[in-house]
């Protein structure tokens, strides 16, 4: 699988990311251990080298099964994770990327990311400046090499610019979600800023393997997905509809004609999840597929009949 420079380091990362949330398993239903172990090794065969964790995502327990996978492979992996909301003060930070590094059983983080910006989930409001500090006494100490935001808007990244090099915005964004694409994208076009975008099948929806009538446990997290919801719901599977020709004519699946599109979109890598190893070396052929001009425009159409209908929010989920 081609690799893309990460911002403007010397990390090269592959298009597609092995994003491990559901590793967690808080929020998430019918998620085995091993089976996401086997998935990620299956991806690192299958030519996806890069995998993206968080602290939060199970309160550690996704960065440890990554551990698991990958430790004895470090050499040929990318790691990416994140400090949580609740860990942004300066010392806190150090310790959380400590944390980190001990159940990632390795000694450098990659890519070590904000995930939300200090206040979001009643946090603390700790001054970027404060945050960024620690981040770049990481970075010079060799146990990170870049940094990154994520959920940040364009008025943030600016601010969060000043105090240090970033090289990375992980937003969400897919043909179902494009909020990035007003003021995110064309800076981080601008600024050489990749960036990672997750819920990059806007989970799951657009693989097309849930139907109309389709409902979710309320312990799942996609049962409070605004996507999920009327009369967005209804909008995404119409689209859908029209979707599969394109499919059909690439030979590909939805979900897979889903990540080509937004791996075709300047500068941007998308990050997908698996469950188990037959997904993961489905997600990997995403690399594969090749989308004409006339594809995208045609794709394009499709995705504004449900992006014209998104709520201003920037946030995928109902909270609360």
């Amino acid at each position: 699988m081609d690799t893309r420079r990460l911002g403007n380091t010397d990390i090269e990362i592959t298009p597609l990311i092995f994003g491990t949330w559901q590793a967690g398993k808080s929020g998430w239903v019918d998620i085995e251990d091993q089976a996401v172990i086997d998935a990620m090794q299956a991806a690192l065969d299958a030519g996806i080298t890069t995998f993206d964790t968080a602290e939060v995502y199970g309160n550690g327990y996704s960065e440890e099964l990554v551990g698991k996978a990958l430790g004895d492979r470090r050499d040929r992996v990318i790691l990416a994770t994140k400090v949580f909301a609740n860990h942004l003060k300066h010392d806190q930070v150090i310790e959380a990327c400590e944390h980190s590094l001990r159940r990632l059983q390795t000694e450098v983080i990659d890519l070590y990311q904000i995930h939300w910006p200090a206040g979001s989930f009643n946090s603390d409001m700790v001054p970027i400046g404060e945050t960024m500090g620690a981040l770049n006494q990481l970075k010079e100490q060799g146990k990170i090499r870049a940094i990154g935001v994520s959920n940040f808007s364009k008025s943030q990244l600016e601010e969060a610019i000043t105090y240090g090099r970033i090289d990375g915005l992980q937003p969400p964004y897919s043909l179902f979600w494009r909020g990035v694409e007003a003021e995110l994208l064309p800076y981080c076009v601008e600024n050489n800023l990749t960036i990672l975008a997750y819920s990059s099948l806007a989970q799951g929806l657009l693989t097309g393997k849930f139907g109309p009538d389709h409902q979710f446990p309320k312990e799942d997290i996609r049962s409070k997905t605004k996507l999920f919801q009327p009369p967005l719901y209804d909008k995404a599977q119409a689209a859908l509809e029209k979707l599969r020709p394109i499919a059909r004519r690439h030979h590909t699946t939805l979900g897979n004609l889903a990540l080509a599109w937004l791996v075709a979109q300047p500068q941007t890598t998308a990050i997908v999840g698996a469950r188990n190893v037959e997904q993961a070396k489905e997600n990997a052929q995403a690399a594969s597929v090749s989308l004409s001009d006339a594809d995208l425009a045609e794709i394009d159409v499709i995705s504004r009949t449900v992006t014209d209908h998104l709520p201003s929010n920037p946030v995928m989920w109902n909270f609360g």
